[in-house]
Parts: C-alpha cells; sequence; structure tokens
C-alpha cells in the first residue's frame, strides 16, 4: 500500500488522479490538500511515500498584474513542497511541468530542442524544474512530467474551445496538422505508473497517436449527431494570419514519438474512445 499526497484540491489532474486511483484501493491510499493558505505547512508529510505536486496558476489570461502570481504559486510554492517533502522523509516527488517550457508554437520538440519560454506560466514551470531537480538524492526521487495538452470530461483549455465550435458551426477548415496531446486517463495511468516503478528523472507522456485538429472536430460533431462540412477554402487565409491563436489550433507541435517511452503501457485509451468518452458524458449532463 503506497500512501500518496495530492497538492490541489480545485486541480483537475488532481482529482482525476485521485478517481483513477480508487480503482485499486489495496494499492493507494490517497489525501487530497489545499495550498491556498498556510496549514499546510503544519501537516506531517512523513506518513507519505508519494507527494505528487499538481497545484498551479494555468488558463487565466496573463497581465503585468498577476505575473508574479505565477512565480510565486507554480514556482516558489512548489519548490517550498518539495522542500518539505524532503526534509519529511518522502520518497518520491512528482512535478506536473508543462509543455510550454519549449516555448515552442509550432514544431517538433526532441531531446535537443533548447528551452525558452515565452509566457509567465511556461517561464515559472521551468523556474520550478530548476529549483527542485537539484533537491534530489538516493533517497528523494523526483520525477518531472511535462505533458502536451490534455484534455477529457470537465477539461479547461483549448480543447473545450473547439469542442464549442464543433458543435456550432457548418464549416471548418480542413487542415492536415499533428498535434502531441494526452487524455486525461492516460496521464493517470502514467502517473501510477511513476508511482509503482518509483520513476525519476524528465518524462514526456503523450496518446500514442498525434492529433489532426480538424479530424478532433469532425469527430466531436459525429458524437454529437452534428454535421461539419471540411473545406480547403480558407487554407491560404488560414496560413496568412500568423496570430497565437491560429498557430495553437492549426500548427504542428509535437514531441518526437521517441521521447515518449513506455507509451503502450499507459496509453489505454485509442484516441477515437477518448473523444467519444468526453463527449459522451458531456452531452448527458
Amino acid at each position: 500500500m503506497k500512501n500518496i499526497l495530492i497538492t490541489g484540491v480545485n486541480s483537475y489532474v488532481g482529482n482525476s488522479l485521485g478517481e483513477w486511483l480508487k480503482q485499486y484501493p489495496e494499492d493507494y491510499q490517497t489525501e487530497k490538500i489545499s495550498l491556498r493558505d498556510g496549514t499546510w505547512k503544519e501537516k506531517d508529510f512523513s506518513m507519505y511515500d508519494v507527494v505528487v505536486h499538481v497545484a498551479g496558476i494555468a488558463h487565466r489570461k496573463e497581465t503585468k498584474e498577476n505575473a508574479q502570481l505565477y512565480y510565486d504559486v507554480n514556482r516558489d510554492l512548489a519548490y517550498d513542497v518539495a522542500q518539505k517533502s524532503k526534509t519529511e522523509s518522502v520518497k518520491q516527488f512528482i512535478f506536473l511541468s508543462s509543455m510550454s517550457v519549449y516555448g515552442l508554437e509550432e514544431g517538433v520538440i526532441d531531446g535537443r530542442t533548447p528551452l525558452h519560454p515565452k509566457s509567465n506560466y511556461g517561464k515559472s514551470k521551468l523556474e520550478a524544474e530548476n529549483l527542485i531537480q537539484p533537491l534530489e538524492n538516493k533517497n528523494f526521487k523526483v520525477a518531472i512530467i511535462r505533458p502536451p495538452m490534455i484534455y477529457g470530461k470537465d477539461c479547461k483549455g483549448n480543447y473545450q474551445r473547439l469542442a464549442k465550435i464543433a458543435k456550432k458551426v457548418p464549416v471548418f477548415p480542413k487542415i492536415d496538422n499533428k498535434r502531441s496531446m494526452i487524455y486525461i486517463d492516460n496521464l493517470s495511468e502514467f502517473i501510477r505508473l511513476s508511482i509503482d516503478e518509483e520513476m525519476q528523472g524528465m518524462f514526456l507522456p503523450q496518446n500514442e497517436e498525434y492529433v489532426c485538429t480538424s479530424e478532433l472536430v469532425s469527430m466531436i460533431a459525429q458524437v454529437h449527431n452534428k454535421k461539419i462540412h471540411m473545406t480547403r477554402v480558407f487554407n491560404p487565409l488560414i496560413k496568412l494570419l500568423k496570430v497565437n491563436t491560429v498557430n495553437k489550433v492549426f500548427g504542428n507541435l509535437v514531441y518526437e514519438k521517441k521521447l515518449s517511452d513506455l507509451s503502450e503501457h499507459y496509453n489505454i485509451k485509442k484516441f477515437k474512445n477518448t473523444v467519444q468518452a468526453t463527449e459522451k458524458m458531456e452531452s448527458m449532463h
């Protein structure tokens, strides 16, 4: 039996992981704590084998006013929790970072891709990694996970925006792009395996298949019995628009496949099934 502490009570990844591990009541005991006030500092961490740190700030518009908040929460708080975990003899610390540490909006990320985050979100995550990694020793294992876009039922972010479009518009651009994504259950299973194997190091998990945005929108529409016509008419215009949002939706952004070891072990759901699962549950609400 492993005792696991998940930081962040409102975290999508944290809550999903908690639910996922409930399938194995003999193997894992999980608890979630909030880091919103200082009370967590009084908590005894020594009873936990693993701390999974998923608390953080994401999915909000970055402004001059909230810039510091990213560093306070995503960097400093993460480091404080890691330090406490180490001091109180936790054996493994799992830190949820992000693909945005690369700062790329388009391209292929491989083992040589430099780290040049552009957003406060990406910068704060990278600075946290750089503080937490040196804490590692033979008694304190550190696993850093940089997932690509995460999607699943009730997930915030770009997937939801695309789903809304898919349910409303009659036509959508047909563009053959590729994006790395990971379905929430596949990510939860990856974290479960990391705990079982006491993994340490840097990990870039992703779905086995790259995702094409047009195909994704078409699949979402299908689940909702909506007819959507795919056309290449807009493609020249889209190629001219060098706008972030357009790049995020139609550009290519992938992790090289070989960076994601073990992918056959945690990719328990194929892409088509993940879209059906996400949308079917949505349409029942």
